[in-house]
């Protein structure tokens, strides 16, 4: 039997708080943090909201120098970083950094550094270009300064798969615990999305939600009048380790990493299929993974994409694979509070479960006013409630079809 994986330290960047306590504090309240967009002039965009990370720099532990060097998805890492390493008190200068390893996912990389360095290179020419440009803006430039900052030289990789990014890389990063190649890894996502170029991007995609008026109540997953997720920005990071190595240090265990389904749909290169066998597969997989049954999953962090294909494939599947077990578990999109944070989300999704788990509370989703009769699941509309959770399942899909499901244990 594989030895179980143990998340020992998390640390939070998000719209909903810059560190664990004030992101668990204001998600079980149930109040949205989407605000407009207002750091640039998004007048003329689809969608100009979004959840937003404000006063990073009051959380930093980073030297102003090390700053204009980077993005800020970079930025945002090293923050969740710091925060995950304290909080699984490992003392860096006490491991042997050839085996402690970094594991990053994004969907974008970081566009706010290129795009500022772009618009120099038209009005200046070659002179006017940062020379960090070539290492700031690439979706690998997070793993690469966390390694530098901290001298970590162990085996680490950067996934990028649209949404399922962190998700894909807290895999990765637990994967190369069980081989024995790393003692200690981090793990996670960063986004930054909420720039002119990237914002635009995103709305081409033609998913966002365009209720611009009332920002907090744009995010509405398996509402009948949703129309569209609401882009987000920030980070989340966790410390892994093997359990017997954890139980040796005698520190505070979150949780456990237990298990991973994946599949694709192998349809279209954008577009989901209409099929949910695919979504089904990946969820018998990672329940195998697991060694568990359908009945022994307490709670699912939903998907939520909030489009009407998205929120109905995900409804579809998840009633066609528990049958009557179903009306057992427990689901929820907090999400709907702060934002998608695409390539980042997974790694949000799986600390705000932790933290459920921890307070035996299901975190609510927000503004659900009336159900979409094609989407019959108990989302736990609008108000938290208290369920005992031992065992839950971690949704998170990709553009073309990725469908990735983690399994986390108490």
């Amino acid at each position: 039997m594989k030895e179980r994986i143990a998340i020992t330290g998390m640390g939070v960047v998000s719209p909903a708080g810059l560190k664990k306590e004030t992101f668990w504090a204001n998600l079980k309240s149930g109040r949205s943090f989407v605000d407009e967009v207002t750091r640039f002039d998004a007048t003329l965009y689809p969608s100009r909201i979004a959840g937003q990370v404000h006063q990073l720099d009051a959380y930093s532990h980073l030297s102003g120098r090390l700053v204009k060097k980077i993005d800020v998805f970079s930025h945002m890492a090293l923050v969740a970083c710091q925060q995950a390493i304290s909080d699984a008190e490992i003392k860096l200068d006490s491991i042997d950094k050839n085996r402690a390893g970094v594991f990053m996912g994004n969907a974008l990389g970081g566009w706010l550094f290129a795009e500022t360095e772009l618009r120099d290179l038209y009005l200046e020419g070659r002179e006017g270009i940062s020379p960090y440009m070539a290492s700031a803006w690439f979706p690998a430039a997070p793993q690469g300064q966390v390694t530098i900052y901290y001298g970590l030289k162990g085996y680490s990789k950067t996934v990028v798969s649209d949404r399922a990014s962190s998700a894909l890389a807290l895999w990765y990063g637990a994967k190369v615990l069980q081989d024995g190649h790393n003692d200690y890894c981090l793990a996670g996502g960063m986004e930054a999305p909420v720039t002119p170029y990237a914002l635009l991007s995103a709305n081409t995609q033609g998913d966002l939600s365009k209720n611009n008026l009332t920002p907090s109540k744009a995010y509405r997953p398996y509402d009948l009048y949703r129309d569209g997720f609401v882009i987000g920005e920030g980070s989340g990071i966790v410390a892994m380790e093997r359990e017997s190595d954890a139980r040796k240090r005698g520190v505070e265990i979150s949780g456990f990493l237990k298990g991973i389904g994946f599949s694709c749909d192998g349809q279209h290169y954008a577009k989901p299929s209409m099929n949910t066998e695919s979504l089904e597969y990946a969820i018998k997989e990672c329940l195998k993974d697991c060694a568990w049954s359908k009945d022994d999953v307490d709670y699912i962090c939903l998907d939520g994409e909030a489009t009407e294909t998205g929120d109905i494939l995900e409804a579809q599947a998840l009633n066609n694979f528990f049958g009557m077990s179903l009306k057992n578990i427990a689901m929820s999109a907090p999400k709907s509070m702060f934002g998608n944070l695409l390539g980042a989300q997974t790694a949000l999704d799986v600390i705000a479960t932790l933290l459920s788990m921890k307070n035996n509370l299901v975190l609510p989703t927000i503004n659900f006013d009336e159900r979409d009769p094609r989407c019959q699941i108990d989302c736990t509309p609008n108000k938290a409630q208290q369920k005992e959770i031992n065992r839950a399942l971690i949704m998170a899909r990709g553009r073309g079809g990725i469908n990735i499901i983690l399994g986390i244990e108490k």
